[in-house]
């Protein structure tokens, strides 16, 4: 597909992996507007492209701001999300469930200013949990996840929401012949993440000189941690090869444990401390596995970064944005709230 001059939208265009997918489209050539409270998104993080998008402050929850921020015949980008790390989700039960709502206006704003093409961000919580427990190492295919045919439970509040936005966007494929497509996305991880997740949660403890160091779980915990500018090349792909409304995991078939992962980024920070087992915090299913057919067949997508390849320059972007004092300061609270109220810890 040729993205020169497509027009975009990319709500939670200021977040994470949203911002690392308005600058591949800006690459791209595409004319990209910006959908983001900034509730967690940072306008830093769109520094490298801020003059070549538009850029609105919006609140995606009422639908006259949706509609309005949306231009006519839009490709729209649905990253927008209230979300976290694991201490957030299993804390946030309420926030999570209002996803919902958010996901369902900005579908039907999509639909009605006549968007070609809907990409929605989904999670792998939307599995079933009773097949990821300990001792089991299931790779979990795209049909193991919905609402007919199982009574299996996704995994919180946060993976409910997320199978409920993307049966609402099926049915909008059913009824309004809409084209949509939908990423299952696994443990996403590099720079520009904050510390309610995992992988930037070890290096923030690196970075704070945290001595003894805490592992939540056991450290037997295994996931598919995958880099961003993977899961933004399989969003892309997304967009020009699936139209039916169907779900593709957007993951990694590299298993990390989480002992291993602290480990390394430990030894990649030069912090030798001692490790102490913290069973007490939140730790979400034990083993999260993403099986790929689909994602080889339908978008021709492999992840390109393994895991220890990921961390250098998500180790090296932490240090150059984070100030030590601040995070050293305010860890406890970095590793459980998202609130763009920490802003001031960034340079």
């Amino acid at each position: 597909m040729n993205w020169n001059g497509v027009r975009t939208v990319v709500t939670g265009g200021a977040s994470f992996i949203g911002s690392h997918l308005v600058e591949k489209l800006v690459e791209l050539g595409a004319r990209v507007t910006v959908a983001d409270d900034f509730s967690s998104g940072r306008r830093d993080n769109l520094r490298s492209c801020k003059d070549q998008v538009e850029i609105h402050v919006v609140n995606l929850r009422e639908y006259a701001e949706a509609r309005a921020v949306v231009p006519e015949g839009a490709v729209v980008f649905h990253l927008a999300a209230e979300h976290g790390g694991r201490a957030f989700i299993d804390t946030h039960p309420f926030e999570c469930w209002s996803n919902i709502t958010l996901d369902q206006i900005v579908f039907r704003a999509a639909v009605e200013r006549n968007s070609p093409k809907i990409i929605y961000a989904s999670s792998a919580c939307v599995y079933p949990v009773d097949l990821q427990e300990k001792g089991k190492r299931i790779w979990l295919k795209e049909e193991d996840a919905g609402f007919y045919g199982s009574r299996r439970e996704s995994d919180g509040e946060y993976g409910w929401a997320k199978l409920i936005g993307e049966a609402t966007l099926q049915s909008l494929v059913k009824q309004k012949g809409a084209k949509a497509a939908i990423a299952r996305i696994y443990s996403a991880y590099g720079p520009r993440e904050n510390e309610t997740h995992a992988v930037l949660a070890w290096v923030a403890r690196g970075f704070a000189r945290q001595d003894p160091f805490p592992i939540w779980g056991d450290g037997r915990q295994e996931r598919n941690f995958t880099y961003v500018q993977d899961i933004v090349e399989g969003l892309v792909r997304l967009a020009e090869r699936v139209d039916d409304g169907s779900a593709v995991n957007l993951g990694h078939d590299q298993a990390v444990l989480v002992d291993e992962g602290v480990r390394l980024v430990c030894k990649l920070m030069d912090h030798k401390p001692k490790f102490i087992y913290d069973q007490t915090k939140p730790v979400g299913v034990y083993a999260r596995m993403a099986d790929l057919k689909r994602a080889t067949e339908i978008l021709n997508w492999r992840p390109a970064t393994r895991f220890e390849d990921g961390l250098s320059p998500t180790i090296k972007w932490y240090r150059s944005n984070r100030d030590p004092v601040f995070v050293a300061e305010n860890l406890e609270k970095l590793l459980w709230e998202r609130d763009a109220v920490l802003d001031k810890g960034w340079d």
